[in-house]
């Protein structure tokens, strides 16, 4: 608690208050979280279910993407935020982190294993894309988008780099970036702080793990 204490004073002596940053980290993760489970739902239906040309490409670029990690895009992904503008913008944390091709895998595969024929008596009723994909492929699909989210909110929630190079308004940056500024000037001194910050940032992931726990489970034994 001494240390919790501590980090509570030591936010109200810097410029900007610790709630702005757990205000942005909220923002930025609920966004991020809801967009892109909107867009990996829509891609995974489309890649699995409809047919059209460059399908399979498009498919086999996401599976290369999952060869690569943040940093061996870095650059190309800075000068992207800069041509669109989006330097010291909160868009700029919600971009980059909104496809993540592990959750478009995930869900493709449960998409997948959905029969065709359930499919097609839905058209036979009327049903156009938009409703085939509110009422058969997200009822049917809800394990893969529990773990989905699951992953999408532990990206998105520890994610520091967007912080580091794309904003250099102090109001703009997340809570994991503050709390992994805390020790650089004077690790030992702060080292009670840094523990506490780690916990604090730890517990979301634990909770909405735990909440989800069955669902990950299940996806995970079915892929």
């Amino acid at each position: 608690l001494e240390n919790f204490e501590k980090l509570i004073k030591f936010s109200r002596t810097s410029g900007v208050p610790m709630s702005r940053y757990v205000f942005n980290s909220l923002i930025v993760t609920v966004l991020t979280v809801g967009l892109s489970l909107l867009f990996t739902t829509m891609s995974a239906f489309a890649l699995a279910k409809l047919k059209f040309k460059g399908r399979d490409m498009m498919m086999n670029v996401n599976q290369m993407a999952l060869m690569f990690v943040a940093t061996a895009v870095l650059i190309p992904r800075y000068l992207v935020i800069a041509k669109l503008g989006l330097i010291d913008n909160i868009w700029a944390h919600i971009l980059p982190l909104m496809a993540y091709p592990v959750a478009l895998f995930l869900v493709k595969q449960f998409v997948d294993g959905i029969p065709n024929a359930l499919i097609e008596a839905a058209v036979v009723d009327g049903a156009g894309d938009v409703t085939i994909l509110r009422k058969v492929i997200v009822p049917l699909t809800k394990p893969a988008l529990a773990t989905s989210v699951v992953l999408t909110f532990q990206q998105v929630w520890n994610n520091v780099e967007t912080s580091n190079n794309y904003i250099t308004n102090e109001a703009l940056r997340t809570l994991t970036y503050y709390c992994n500024s805390i020790g650089v000037n004077n690790a030992v001194a702060a080292a009670g702080m840094v523990a506490a910050s780690s916990l604090f940032l730890f517990l979301p992931n634990l909770i909405i793990f735990i909440c989800m726990q069955s669902k990950v489970m299940n996806t995970m034994a079915s892929s």
